[in-house]
Parts: C-alpha cells; sequence; structure tokens
C-alpha cells in the first residue's frame, strides 16, 4: 500500500496516529483558512487531530496520481489529489487534498482547497476553536 492509500485509511478511519509515520519532519500544510502555513510534524499531526473531530460523514470520492511543483522548493515532486466531501457544523464541503511525497515516498507537502465560501468560513471557525482546545494556537484572550 503506498503512502496516499495508507493517508487515505487513516482518515477515512478516524486514526490520526496512523499518519505520523507518513509525514515528513518539516511537513507544511497549506489551509484554505489560514494565508501562511502550518509547519512540522507536531503541528500538523495536532491540526489533523481537530480535523477527524470537526469533520461529520467525511469520505473521499475520488483519487488522481501525478507531479506537481512544490511550493516550498520549487521543484517537481510525485503527488496524489484526494477529492473529498465532509460536512462541519451544518455546511457541505466539497474539497481536495493535495499530497505531495518526498524521495522516501513521505508527505512533504500538504495542500488543502475547499469551496463553497460559507463551508470555508464554518471550517475556519470550526478548525480555530479545535486548535486553541486542544492548546496548539492562544486564545483570542492571550
Amino acid at each position: 500500500m503506498d503512502t496516499a492509500e495508507r493517508f487515505r485509511a487513516a482518515v477515512e478511519k478516524g486514526e490520526p496516529d496512523a499518519l505520523e509515520d507518513l509525514f515528513t519532519e518539516d511537513i507544511r500544510l497549506y489551509s484554505p483558512v489560514k494565508f501562511t502555513p502550518f509547519e512540522g510534524k507536531p503541528m500538523v499531526l495536532g491540526l489533523f487531530g481537530v480535523l477527524l473531530r470537526i469533520f461529520e460523514d467525511f469520505r473521499y470520492i475520488g483519487d488522481f496520481e501525478g507531479t506537481a511543483e512544490t511550493s516550498t522548493d520549487g521543484g517537481e515532486a510525485p503527488s496524489a489529489i484526494l477529492l473529498f466531501r465532509a460536512t462541519v457544523n451544518g455546511k457541505e464541503i466539497h474539497g481536495i487534498d493535495l499530497l505531495q511525497f518526498d524521495g522516501d515516498g513521505r508527505i512533504k507537502e500538504f495542500t488543502v482547497m475547499v469551496r463553497p465560501r460559507s463551508a470555508v468560513h464554518a471550517l475556519g471557525e470550526a478548525v480555530l476553536a479545535g486548535l486553541v482546545a486542544d492548546g496548539l494556537v492562544p486564545g483570542a484572550d492571550a
């Protein structure tokens, strides 16, 4: 089973611990709700812990493989796109996960794109609340 398949299985089963060996230490996750990327394995694993709690009826509905230029170094990397559907706070989300791999097959860069705008807003609020609750980012009163 390749990395994309292992990633998909872990997410669909709601098993964030199964993701740890799939990410590089310096992974970058580009989110639709934050301008700068989430950086480093601990932060990205924490984010996935939040995401797996807030998504309702999460399911992958398709996939594509190929290569794409990375944002980090501009090099071309093996890549996979996973199409998904989910619900967050009553808003249906349509999205894609773009996974880009290093030479060892681990995920070094991850980009999430979602639509529509109302779902992006609902997702952003839920992610922030989860990150604050888990102590991964300071709250508004900090």
